[in-house]
């Protein structure tokens, strides 16, 4: 089972968006959220629990240029990949785009398979990169360097290869459970003859790192059989 990854696509012409929406979730890889414009765009990404692993995003939108907000993105410290989408492919065009920000310039009309391939292509690199990062309860989770950072207590908690593995798998559900089967098939592959018992200890070492009550754990919890991760801190211990 792979976990679809969240996609936002910002294009103001309503039949394409839709139509890109659709076919980029065909197979199951991906799941497509859109924005009509910059605005609602600003508005999807500012929300609580919003989560977007990458954005396609059109050039001329109806309330800003595209590059504009691409820049803006990255002030605002933003590091997801990002594919421009537009009809002006002339040299100077694409520059403007990669000077912006963006990882990747598709002229229009383009072919689903290449766009695709270059999203793929994009996300390889960010998932290893030093960018990619993820907030889990009061830490900084940065895969890339198998680190979890505290910041409130200035410290650094080093994590196995596996335990990285299965920290992504998890963030990547969206705090849904995760059932033992399917992290095993993820993290060790199908073949491996792995027990559940290995991933049971894995789990323990795990909550013994990051849970400050590893016996009563609030970020890394059992739900009815399977694993979930929970991304924020309760309101009550966060305080």
């Amino acid at each position: 089972m792979t976990l679809a990854r969240p996609i936002l696509i910002i294009e103001d012409d309503a039949d394409l968006r839709a139509t890109l929406a659709e076919q980029i979730a065909q197979d199951g890889e991906f799941i497509a959220d859109e924005a009509c414009d910059a605005a609602e765009a600003a508005s999807k990404l500012a929300e609580n629990d919003s989560r977007y692993d990458a954005i396609l995003l059109d050039v001329g939108l109806p309330d800003a240029d595209g590059r504009e907000f691409c820049a803006r993105l990255r002030r605002d410290g933003r590091k997801m990949p990002v594919i421009m989408l537009t009809g002006a492919d002339a040299e100077s065009d694409v520059v403007r785009g990669l000077d912006s920000g963006a990882n990747d310039y598709i002229a229009k009309p383009f072919r689903l398979p290449e766009l695709l391939a270059r999203l793929r292509a994009q996300l390889r690199v960010f998932d290893n990169s030093e960018d990619a990062s993820f907030t889990i309860g009061h830490y900084l989770f940065r895969p890339a360097v198998r680190l979890l950072l505290d910041p409130g207590k200035n410290r650094k908690v080093r994590l196995t290869d596996k335990e990285c593995r299965i920290l992504k798998y998890l963030l990547r559900a969206n705090a849904a459970p995760v059932n033992r089967a399917t992290l095993l098939a993820d993290v060790w592959g199908f073949n491996s003859g792995v027990t559940t018992h290995t991933l049971e200890t894995h789990i323990y070492r795990l909550r013994q790192k990051m849970e400050a009550d590893p016996a009563n754990p609030q970020l890394l919890l059992t739900d009815r059989g399977a694993y979930r991760l929970e991304p924020r801190m309760p309101e009550r211990l966060a305080a």
